[in-house]
């Protein structure tokens, strides 16, 4: 039932948007504004100030990382691979298919999970996503958009891009180990948190039933990967890495939750399957209700074991 009460409000949100839209209560060209803010303001604002405020010494748990990152890039690595090897999609298209398998949403339902349980590793595992998939991201996307040549114009376009910036100085400031000044705090919430309303309202504007028919069984696939193959993988590292079972919970859960609504925002900003990622957060959102209670219910004997 908890699962249910953060799943749900989240997909109301992608439902509101696409009702605004097909009843043309609202313009679907408004979808383009919000996620330029989401893009270029609000996901900055979250990125600075989650790892910022992210004790450097939680980077070092390796094990954590090894198990939650390993698997979200080795699933990543395998559509990227997988959809590539088919000849019929670019180097952007790859990667976005790729993302939409693989970079996963902690923040809305992984943290309110795990936060009677062991609430700091779901917070590495945000930290791994902003510091990691998005910056790979990114510069998978900006090198398909510009070419190899001019390296020079490329790294700088990289380096300056909202993403990679912000991220930058967040692991900076977390580097120094200083606190974020309360009103800068306050200053940079406020502003994060209108990204998950407007990136969501923004991908339920934008989607179409053609478009979401068009894509069901890409989408499928893509929730497949992400809502069953990701945990698998994520719980054998976690074996393997000998990770205690706490945060062998905290792990799968994480990987467990649907895909990141920020892959809706990267390949909205680049103009690329953007139907597609709206069609597998929506999948995966809706899914995940079902598959967060089968993982939770099989995990919980690690968590009650320990306690």
């Amino acid at each position: 039932m908890e699962v249910a009460s953060l799943v749900l409000p989240v997909f109301a949100i992608i439902v509101t948007g696409w009702l605004a839209g097909a009843l043309g209560y609202l313009s679907r060209t408004l979808a383009d504004a919000l996620v330029h803010f989401a893009y270029n303001v609000a996901m900055p604002a979250l990125l600075i100030v989650t790892i910022a405020q992210e004790p450097a010494r939680n980077l070092l748990e390796w094990r954590f990382l090894l198990a939650f990152g390993g698997g979200s890039l080795l699933c990543f690595a395998l559509v990227f691979v997988a959809v590539r090897a088919g000849g019929k999609h670019d180097l952007a298209s790859s990667t976005i298919h790729g993302m939409a398998a693989a970079m996963t949403n902690t923040g809305f339902v992984a943290l309110p999970i795990l936060h009677a349980i062991y609430g700091q590793p779901a917070a590495v595992a945000t930290v791994f996503v902003a510091a990691v998939m998005f910056p790979i991201t990114v510069i998978l996307l900006e090198r398909s958009a510009n070419g190899p040549a001019h390296s020079a114009g490329l790294a700088k376009q990289i380096l300056l891009n909202p993403m990679v910036l912000s991220t930058l100085i967040g692991l900076a400031w977390a580097i120094t180990g200083l606190p974020i000044p309360p009103p800068v705090a306050a200053y940079l919430n406020m502003i994060a948190a209108a990204l998950t309303p407007c990136a969501l309202f923004a991908i339920g504007l934008g989607l179409s039933v053609e478009g979401l028919r068009s894509n069901l069984k890409a989408s499928f696939a893509l929730s497949a990967v992400k809502l069953v193959v990701m945990p698998l993988i994520v719980y054998g590292l976690c074996v393997i890495t000998g990770l205690n079972p706490l945060d062998t919970v905290a792990a799968v859960v994480c990987a467990a939750v649907p895909t990141a609504k920020t892959v809706y925002v990267l390949a909205h900003e680049h103009k690329v399957e953007e139907k597609l990622v709206a069609a597998t957060v929506s999948v995966t959102t809706m899914l995940s209700v079902g598959t967060l209670l089968v993982a939770l219910y099989l995990l919980s004997g690690l968590a009650t074991g320990t306690r």
